[in-house]
Order: structure tokens, then sequence, then C-alpha cells
């Protein structure tokens, strides 16, 4: 019971702020002859497995810095996965590889004792789960989830969701998790914008049942038409990507998911999204996408404006019908706005400082940082979506609607709020959700009708709506359009469809990393109660935030090139990282006597800013900075890229409240 104390409390304590303040270099595990792509710790934390290109696996005791172990796993190209099997005392490890093939080796013996070639195409991560022993799936390039069987009298493996049957022949599975409090349910990422949540005994058990029907031989063609059964599957989106990817498409910018993992508790799902930012989805407190919501007229008081009041939450709320959300109709009851206490109206003052300094990031994490302290002020809000709009990096834009959203909700008389809905609605592609929008702000404030940020925003929405390449379709909200694949051989099935409508938005967003030239960047929770975020990045770099601000607090080297896989202890402030260089880097506080070592990178505004010019850049020009060559048009200010420039904004939007 003592020990069980100890150990709860070095897991609740393990990172704390000071210590990733301290977080440093501690040593360089030297062995692999290739990049390091997939690491694992053990469950006690005392080892940690490593893959790579060299087709070698190694144990390690990372606590002394020593190889105990380097086997050649018999595969033929890279490792992409290596996982410890629960229940077998460390012994058995089982790897994945560009090989296509599985091996489950014996380590005690330093032999691969079996070996799976089911897979026709790359495979890229193992998942394992205690409560399945013997048991573990792959995720892999053709497109399919396998379970395997280790029982002696077995040995098999059986596909257990084939995403071609959903999407096409061209989709790829790249990376797959187990929820740790709940094993029964199966978090998989693959090309495109949706990670998909399923849940393994619903499928199982439909199968069985397909298999016990009497009449199961009549239904084969049905049975192919519903691989799964209903319930078993839920989606969830980034909400502006689905509307996004034609334009990332052209662009041959490609989204994949290249990391899925849970939260400690099970209760979160967090997603490196490949060519965009990293994820955190709330699986218990679900929300739709904000861009299927249209606004609908609401007659308040005008009386009182931009955020000095709020509502009881109870008449003006967001509410959800067949469209979406509406405002709800009738009088709003406006209570007078409860005063920030004194050290948050100074964090406000900061922010607002920043912001008219044109310090976007700066004011947005301020912002971030009073809205935590309290949730329902919808002034913070409306001048977060202002500091987003200004900013423009990928997503700006929607968090930025998002926060108008919920600023309104808390005050359907926040005018300033209410414009940049419109605004936000329009840089979205929601032309005539914006326009709609816009016409309801007019009506709403009459005073406001003909000021230059109206007519400026008026003018760009009817030149958006007749212009000739505007396509109808697009401008209907929520329409399948705008969850369809654009590929080739794309084949969307109808039950894709239905999913994808249904899909759950995210809860938190994470910048300033870039994913864009490997698809097997990790995104992990650090800390035991998920304190923080981690996140490789294609410049060399590892970045860690703040889990409920959103906060960038760390930005640490760790590898000459690209970061992509970082594993926490599970019980210490202790990090393993690894990437391109062949070595694994072990990471923890170091000493207050100890000089922090180069690998601090200082300026972490200036990183994510050259990150998010590196995501929008053409392939040709990141090639050519990779290779040193500085191109001209990617060093200009505001990063985003395809994002156009606000027009005149006039009195209505021009500075925060």
């Amino acid at each position: 019971v003592q020990e069980r104390g100890v150990l709860g409390f070095e897991r609740h304590y393990h990172v704390t702020d000071p210590f990733i303040r301290r977080l440093g270099l501690e040593a360089e595990l030297q062995g692999h002859s290739g990049c390091v792509n997939c690491l694992e710790w053990n469950e006690k934390g005392d080892l940690l497995a490593s893959g790579s290109d060299d087709q070698h696996t190694i144990v390690w005791d990372p606590l002394h810095h020593k190889k105990l172990l380097s086997m050649h796993t018999g595969h033929t190209a890279n490792i992409f996965s290596v996982k410890f099997l629960p229940h077998s005392g460390d012994r058995i490890l089982i790897t994945g590889a560009a090989d296509s093939k599985v091996h489950v080796h014996d380590l005690t013996v330093k032999e691969t004792i079996h070996m799976f070639g089911d897979h026709t195409n790359r495979v890229k991560r193992i998942a394992t789960a205690p409560m399945w022993p013997n048991t573990f799936w792959s995720a892999a390039e053709d497109g399919l989830i396998r379970q395997y069987d280790l029982r002696e009298n077995s040995k098999r493996s059986e596909v257990l969701i084939d995403l071609t049957e959903y999407c096409g022949q061209l989709v790829e599975a790249k990376c797959l998790t187990v929820n740790p409090q709940d094993n029964n349910y199966l978090a998989v990422g693959a090309s495109g914008p949706f990670v998909r949540l399923y849940d393994i005994r619903m499928i199982h058990n439909h199968r069985k049942s397909m298999k016990q029907s009497p009449s199961a031989g009549v239904h084969t063609f049905c049975d192919r038409q519903k691989p799964l059964p209903d319930g078993a599957a839920q989606y969830y989106v980034a909400g502006h990507l689905p509307v996004k990817l034609p334009d990332y498409n052209n662009r041959l910018r490609v989204l994949v998911a290249t990391y899925v993992t849970f939260s400690p508790d099970g209760t979160e799902l967090l997603v490196n999204m490949g060519g965009e930012q990293v994820y955190l989805f709330d699986l218990t407190y679900k929300q739709r996408p904000y861009t299927f919501l249209l606004p609908k007229k609401c007659h308040t008081s005008g009386e009182v404006q931009n955020g000095k009041t709020s509502t009881n939450g109870v008449s003006n709320g967001i509410h959800l019908h067949s469209n979406g959300f509406r405002l709800s109709e009738g009088r709003a009851h406006v209570s007078p706005q409860v005063e920030l206490p004194p050290y948050l109206e100074r964090i406000k003052q900061q922010a607002n400082e920043a912001f008219a300094c044109q310090l976007w990031t700066q004011a947005i994490q301020l912002y971030s940082k009073a809205v935590q302290k309290a949730p329902n002020n919808a002034m913070l809000y409306g001048n977060r979506a202002a500091a987003y709009m200004k900013r423009k990096w990928d997503g700006d834009h929607y968090d930025a609607l998002r926060d108008c959203l919920k600023a309104i909700s808390l005050n359907p008389c926040h005018l300033k709020a209410h414009f940049r809905l419109a605004r936000c609605l329009f840089e979205l592609k929601y032309v005539a959700e914006a326009l709609e929008c816009l016409d309801d702000f007019k009506g709403k404030f009459p005073e406001q009708a003909h000021s230059s940020a109206c007519d400026a925003l008026d003018r760009d929405i009817n030149a958006a709506l007749f212009s000739k390449s505007d396509n109808a379709e697009d401008k209907k909200a929520g329409g399948p359009i705008r969850l369809r694949a654009t590929g080739r051989k794309d084949s969307i099935s109808e039950d894709e469809m239905v999913l994808r409508e249904r899909s759950y938005d995210y809860k938190f967003r994470y910048c300033g990393h870039c994913n864009t030239t490997t698809d097997i960047k990790e995104a992990n929770f650090f800390g035991s109660n998920a304190q923080y975020i981690v996140s490789g990045s294609d410049d060399g770099s590892f970045f860690i935030w703040e889990k409920e601000t959103t906060n960038l607090v760390r930005v640490l080297q760790g590898d000459e090139s690209i970061v992509n896989c970082l594993q926490p202890h599970p019980s210490y402030c202790f990090l393993a990282t690894s990437g391109i260089d062949p070595v694994v880097r072990l990471w923890n506080p170091r000493p207050e006597s100890e000089t922090l070592n180069g690998r601090v990178v200082v300026d972490m505004e200036g990183a994510s800013q050259a990150n998010q010019r590196r995501m929008n850049a053409d392939p040709l020009e990141v090639m050519l900075l990779n290779m040193g060559y500085r191109i001209t048009g990617l060093t200009s200010g505001g990063a985003g890229g395809s994002d156009d420039e606000d027009s005149s904004e006039g009195q209505v939007q021009c500075r925060p409240s």
C-alpha cells in the first residue's frame, strides 16, 4: 500500500511547471545506424525499446544509459513500430515495418518466433491492450486494421476494419491506439482529416451473430455493404478541415493523421494532423463542428454592447436543430457582466497592449490564460477572436469563429463578436452564411449598418457571391460536398458519408510545430494528469504546450533534422525522443546548478512563425529551404498563406474591448 502511495505521489507531481522550465538533455543513447522511427517504454519504465531504419531493435536500460540487447528483427526494410506484449514479462516484443510484415520476437533468446505477412503495404503502427492478452492490432497503408491472436492453437490474424470498403482503394491507415481505461475502444488515424473511434467488442459481436444466423449466407452482398454494425464507429474532425480539403489538394498539401493517443484517463483523444496542427478531442463532452451552424436572427436589446453584459445562459445559448445551431428567438435576459478580478484585468490589459503592438500570438496566449480563469467572460472571447483573425495561421479563423459564438452565447448584444462572426464565415468560404449573418448584424445594430467595416465586408461578400468561379454547391451549409474526398478513386460509400456528417469537433488546438515531411510524427500527453502536450516537428525541435490554455511553454532542439518520436516515461518527468539522427535522446529536469545547454529555443514565437510559413510553402520551396536557400516570398509577415487580408475594419473590429 505504501509503495502504491509513493507511486501515486510520483505520478501526480512528476511534471510541474518548474520541472518543464528546467527540462534539458540528459543523455544520448548510441547504437543504431539509421533513423530511429519508434520508441516504447515497458509498463514499469525501466526498459526502453527502439526500432530503426537499420532493421534492428535495441532494448535499453535508460536510467543507466546502457544498451541491454540488440537484435536484427528479420525485417527487410525500415521498422516503424515496436511494442512490448502485455503480460509477457517484457519478454515478447512486436515490430511492424515497411516490408509489410509484422514480427514477434522472444527477447530472452533473441529470436523472431513468428512472422505475419498478411498486409500488402507498409505497416505503420502496432497497438496492444492489457485486457486482451495474446492479442494485438496493426495499421498499414493497405487500408486495413488487422487483429492478431498469439495463442498456441491459433497464431493468426484477421481483418478487423477495412477502410477501403468505406473510402476506396487509395486510403491508407497510418496509426492506431487502444483506450488505456477501456480496452474495447480503438482509435485509428488514416489519410484525410477524419479520425475514427471503434468499439472492438461491438464489431466482434456483430461478426459472431452474422456467422450464427442461419440466413447469413443469403445476405453476402449486404454483409459487404455493412461491414460494421451501427454505433460501432464514431468520427472526429477539426471542423474547418473538410471544407479546406479542395484548397489543400490544389496546393499539394496532404492531410493525414500521423499519430493518435488517449489521455491517461481515457477521456480525451490527441491527434497530430499531418499538414496541419495538433488537436485534442473531448470524448465525454462532444461538440458538433461549428461550421455546420447557421446563425438565425436574434431579437435582443441592443443597448449594451461588446461583452459588457452577459445572458443567464438559459434562453440565449446555442441550440442545435436540423440546420445546426441558431441563437434563440425572443428577448435576451441580460445581467451586468461580472467584473474581472484585478489580476485578470491586468492580464487582459497586457493582452490588449500586445494586440496594439501587433504581437498577435502573445495577445492570444494572454487572453487564453485569462479565459481559463474566467470561462464565462464574453469580452475575453471576443478579444481573442480579434487576435486570431489578425494572426491568420491555419485554423485561426475557425478558432475565432468558435470564440465569437461563445461570446454571443454569453452576451447576445456583443457587437464586435457578432460582426467578427460574419467576417469569419466569409474567410472560411461560407459566403451565403456570412451574408445572412451580416444582414442579421445590420438589423440588430442599425447604427453600424453603414460603417466602413460593414460596407467593406458587404462588398467582399457580394464579389464572392457573383464570382464566376464560385460553385453554388459550395455555399450550402453542411452539405455532403464538404465531406467528400476529391481525389482519384475515392469511392466514398454512403455509410462513410453518414459517419462523416456525424463527426465531432475538437476541444483544443496546439500550434507552433510543423508536420509535413514525415508521416510518423507523434504528439503525446506529458504528465500523469496530462497537464502538457508534446509534439515533434520538421524543424528539428519538439514543442511543449500547456494542455488547458494551449499556450506554448517550451521548445527544445531534439534532432539535427526532424523530431518524430516523443514517449514520456510512465511515472517520472523523463522523456525519450528520436528522429532522423541515429540516436535516442533522454530529457529530464536539469539541476539548478547546471547551466541549461544550447538546445533551448529561446525565440519560440519566431520558430512557430517559421513553421507556419513552412506548412504553407510550395513543396519545391520547402525542399529549397531544407537545402539552405531563402525564399523571399516565405519571409513576409502574417503566416497562413491562403487566407486573404482583412478588408478595412472601421470602428467595429479595429481593436479589442
